[in-house]
């Protein structure tokens, strides 16, 4: 594993203090010595660049975060000429959404809307420069001490139209599963939709202090998300009005077409909230009803258990008739 120490030069950087470390990387703030500016480095694990996959992602992260430029996107400066692999990010001042939620459980509802507003413009202009995060969630949204965002983490975004994430993948390359969308969980390519999916659940975190779908372990949350409704906001906390739940709801839609179809969509209704038609759902009077994929299971064991039966029973009467 690379390891640095307060003053070493990586190139013309000088390494300040370490900053977090990962299973695939470590993140150092440093002083580019050619301007005085701070910057993070990203600095894979040697043997992460041994793993295909990981170090793809490593790259394709490099790829997307010098083509994109906004101001609510962390930006991946270009670096000629390196001694080694790692990436030069620009150093943003600030807290993660994740840490700010794990001290403050919920956000006034003022505040949620503003974040994901935010984060609607940084979509938006993602979406439209053709690329998908697919990794939405908090632990990847920066936020400053004015309440500014920044995007971060592309590792395993890609371009629309680009090859489909499997379910081995997404369990392979994604940490958490509260924010995946239910098409992705069944293997689909996901777009721009799943995205906007991953915010409605972060917005219904802010709102509520929880996630909509959990379970004992990762396959279980991924597998509520298919078959149950979660518990509607205004049952946690009847303040949150009518309209901003059903703008959750149209977030959270488990069939992409139902959706918000652009993030410039979900954020117009944030803006316009009076003018937002509240539906008569049944995931409002049905989601305390719990689905199971057991007797789905139980019946798929149980044909597997008959195969046998079936192909002797075959073959008894294949032999008393020839």
């Amino acid at each position: 594993m690379n390891t640095f120490r307060p003053g070493d030069l990586l190139d013309h950087y000088r390494i300040e203090n370490l900053v977090a470390r990962s299973g695939m990387a470590s993140i150092y703030r440093a002083t580019d010595t050619k301007t005085g500016q701070p910057v993070a480095l990203k600095i894979p694990h040697p043997e992460m660049e041994a793993d295909v996959v990981l170090f793809d992602r490593f790259k394709r992260e490099q790829e997307i975060g010098q083509k994109l430029e906004h101001p609510y996107i962390m930006k991946v400066l270009r670096n000629d000429d390196p001694s080694q692999v790692y990436m030069v990010m620009e150093w943003v001042e600030g807290r993660l959404l994740r840490q700010i939620l794990g001290q403050d459980r919920k956000l006034p509802q003022e505040r949620a809307v503003s974040l994901t507003k935010k984060i609607c413009e940084a979509l938006d202009y993602v979406h439209r420069n053709g690329v998908v995060h697919r990794d939405l969630k908090p632990e990847n949204i920066m936020v400053d001490d004015q309440e500014n965002i920044k995007l971060i983490d592309f590792g395993i975004a890609g371009h629309e139209g680009s090859r489909r994430l499997t379910f081995a993948k997404l369990s392979q390359l994604m940490g958490t599963p509260d924010y995946i969308s239910p098409e992705q969980v069944k293997g689909k390519r996901g777009d721009g939709r799943s995205d906007i999916y991953a915010l409605g659940v972060m917005f219904y975190e802010m709102l509520t202090g929880k996630v909509p779908f959990q379970g004992p372990n990762a396959f279980a949350i991924m597998n509520d998300r298919l078959l149950n409704n979660p518990m509607p906001p205004r049952e946690v906390d009847p303040t949150i009005p009518p309209e901003m739940q059903e703008i959750v709801y149209r977030a959270m839609e488990r069939d992409p077409k139902n959706r918000y179809a652009t993030a410039r969509e979900f954020a117009w209704d944030l803006d316009h909230q009076k003018e937002v038609g509240v539906a008569d759902r049944a995931e409002l009077r049905e989601w305390k009803q719990r689905r199971s994929a057991w007797p789905r299971k139980l019946a798929f064991y149980a044909m597997l258990a008959l195969i046998p039966v079936v192909i002797f029973g075959l073959l008894i009467w294949v032999a008393k008739h020839t």
